[in-house]
């Protein structure tokens, strides 16, 4: 029994000191990051959530494997199309690597924790992570922030093994992991910014670049995104324009509202309490200095969020852009609180397992929600009737003979590519712009070569252009489903014939 208890006592009671051995610490680590794998796996196969259009949209990607697309990096396709060969392309498959890449994440910031601090920092660090609300929320759909997260947390080991101990195949490791970060979202390249301000600070990290190390580092991410820039190169830099659109700079003045959004947003994604820590540690660094490891850390997590304050205030900056300064904080802020205020740390941990249960918990009861609070306040309603709308159309396109479909914005065609995957009707975007403003535009244009009678399909509530470039389009239905800014949302159904070309009035 005083065994048992000692075995006990850091979990029931992480503010007091205890000594365990490492496969104790292993064997804890592995039994709760499995334990919230399954509750996840469990949570996304019950949710009654329809995709996202941004994850249906990744989803299509993943039926036409390249080296590229419009607005990401390939890697996002390439995990949902493993996933999808081995258990099929419901929701829930498609969103299954997120909670499993979490849980490899979690597993690597053990290690990098275990290297800075000891395994007590390790375990703790892992297990804050593994129910950091961002991510509890992020484990229950795909998303590029996934693998970034992943790799970044990679690469950022072998950076504490390169230092410690200028073996060159740490610097090996880290130019794969930033290679294949880079892969799923640009972001990684912040990884190098982050790398330079711990070098500048630090000799013994100058001394771990040289020796060839850094070329190393350099040539292996370059050679694995080599691919992506071969593809940008050949589609007009689509993803670069993209993301150079997406992060739409301004210049002065400062949006000071959209920075201080910004800042309020980290609260939620990290933590109230450790976003405060990790201001206080940064604040009390910047003050008096600071020593390894912690300098190490704030290296790899504040400049990130510094520069996406600075693209907030310049422009605009969505609470997940951050993403890549979570793992190296959470080491940092664990290791203050369990050193100088273990009280704090367990309302933190507890705080954050309430979340974790309220967020994993409430996609299963994702359309109750909404004959409990109405639409406009249930925020799941932005996934849910995408699955309807694609019926709707089904039905329609049979009734009324319909040879092809045609949409007009990206979300609705991404739905209706993923809920209408088994149709053999053409599904395509009208667009008429210069340049492609999205990957379906790029890829499923509506062009004169399309069979006809169309079946139509907007969301547009005010009249719309498109019907005016037919010989006839009849209005034949329409379907409502919820939406997070009005009670209902409407999508409207035309039946197009005749279609008059591009020079139609």
């Amino acid at each position: 029994m005083p065994a048992l208890k000692a075995a006990r006592s850091p979990l029931l009671r992480p503010w007091r000191e205890a000594v365990w051995r490492d496969q104790d610490y292993w064997a804890w680590l592995l039994l709760i990051l499995g334990a919230l794998l399954v509750i996840r796996l469990l949570a996304l196969y019950f949710a009654e959530t329809d995709l996202f259009f941004d994850e249906a949209q990744y989803w299509s990607w993943s039926r036409d494997l390249a080296f590229g697309y419009f607005s990401k990096p390939p890697l996002i396709a390439w995990l949902i199309r493993g996933a999808t060969e081995i258990c099929g392309d419901a929701e829930w498959c498609v969103r299954a690597p997120s909670p499993i890449l979490y849980t490899v994440t979690s597993i690597l910031l053990f290690l990098a924790a275990r290297a800075l601090y000891g395994d007590r920092v390790g375990f703790w660090s892992a297990v804050v992570f593994a129910t950091l609300p961002a991510a509890s929320f992020s484990s229950l759909l795909i998303s590029t922030d996934v693998a970034l997260v992943l790799f970044w947390t990679l690469a950022f080991y072998g950076w504490i093994k390169l230092i410690e101990t200028r073996e060159m195949r740490f610097a090996v490791l880290i130019g794969i992991s930033l290679g294949l970060g880079l892969l799923a979202k640009y972001a990684a390249i912040y990884f190098l910014l982050c790398a330079g301000v711990d070098a500048w600070r630090d000799a013994r990290a100058r001394d771990a670049l040289r020796g060839g190390r850094l070329a190393v580092i350099l040539a292996l991410a370059l050679a694995f995104v080599a691919p992506n820039l071969l593809w940008n190169a050949n589609h007009s830099f689509a993803t670069f324009s993209h993301t150079a659109e997406n992060a739409g700079w301004n210049g002065f003045p400062f949006h000071l509202e959209d920075g201080l959004e910004f800042i309020g947003s980290q609260f939620a994604v990290f933590g109230p309490i450790l976003f405060a820590v990790l201001g206080f540690v940064a604040w009390r660094a910047a003050r008096r200095g600071c020593e390894q490891p912690e300098c190490r850390l704030l290296a790899f997590s504040v400049p990130v969020i510094l520069l996406l304050i600075m693209q907030a205030l310049l422009s605009r900056a969505f609470a997940n852009w951050a993403a890549a300064a979570y793992p190296t904080a959470t080491i940092l802020v664990t290791a203050e609180l369990l050193r100088h205020w273990p009280r704090l740390f367990r309302v933190s941990l507890w705080l954050h397992l309430g979340a974790a249960l309220v967020i994993t918990m409430a996609p299963l009861f994702a359309k109750r929600l909404t004959a409990l609070t109405g639409p406009e306040w249930n925020p799941y309603a932005r996934v849910l009737g995408w699955h309807a709308l694609a019926a709707a159309t089904q039905r329609l396109a049979d009734a009324q003979g319909a040879k092809s479909l045609l949409t007009d914005n990206r979300e609705v065609t991404g739905e209706l590519v993923y809920y209408l995957r088994d149709t053999s009707l053409p599904i395509t975007i009208w667009f008429r712009a210069q340049t492609p403003r999205n990957h379906f535009e790029m890829t499923r244009p509506f062009t004169e070569a399309a069979p006809e009678p169309v079946l139509y399909v907007t969301l547009i509530h005010t009249r719309t252009s498109v019907p005016k470039r037919f010989d006839t389009s009849q209005p034949v239905g329409k379907q409502e489903f919820p939406t997070d800014t009005l009670p209902v949302r409407e999508a409207l159904f035309y039946l197009l014939k005749g279609y008059e070309g591009d020079n139609a009035d």
